[in-house]
């Protein structure tokens, strides 16, 4: 069985037992983690659901990528800059790609226990328990939006500038 998976950005075609390459992910050599954001699954040409598939994997490394150097220079300048970068990532081995029976088992587990701590209140078995409902408090009303708040600004007919101490000049006091 084969999984599409996306992680760091990057999309990788794992199967159970493959080792790969992945942006760095928290966690030390011998942790196991699990890829829950399954794009594809698969066996051969028979395509499968991915609702709450995962792929688990162990952390073999975490590790530096080669180094990349960075070399900037503008001629005739004598403008150059050399810098140097190694890209942590971290190499997983692929133990298991999960099925989607574990993952559709749990979710009927979960709804059977809900109701039993219900049944411990004390209420019937044909009652449905009471909901509390606790009052909300009166929260000031905000305004509904800020662009009315905002006013246009005033226009300044022989009115005194507000740079300097002169009156402006009007268009009628010109002509």
């Amino acid at each position: 069985m084969f999984a599409v998976v996306r992680t760091g950005g990057k999309q990788y075609r794992v199967a159970a037992g493959d080792k790969i390459v992945v942006e760095k992910l928290a966690g030390e050599a011998g942790d196991t983690i699990t890829l829950g954001d399954v794009l594809l699954a698969g066996e051969g040409s028979d395509l499968q659901g991915t609702d709450g598939l995962t792929v688990s994997a162990e952390i073999i490394a975490q590790a530096k990528a080669d180094k990349v150097i960075v070399f900037k220079k503008r001629r005739r300048h004598n403008y150059r800059r050399k810098k140097g970068h190694r890209q942590q990532h971290t190499i997983l081995r692929i133990t298991a790609i999960g099925d989607h029976k574990a993952a559709d088992n749990a979710p009927a587990q979960q709804q059977d226990a809900a109701p039993a701590p219900a049944a411990d209140t004390g209420s019937e078995a044909g009652e449905a328990p009471k909901k509390s409902r606790a009052k909300k408090a009166a929260a000031p009303e905000a305004p509904a939006s800020t662009e009315a708040q905002v006013q246009a600004p005033l226009k300044n007919d022989g009115a005194e500038s507000p740079m300097t101490d002169n009156p402006v000049a009007s268009k009628s006091d010109s002509e």
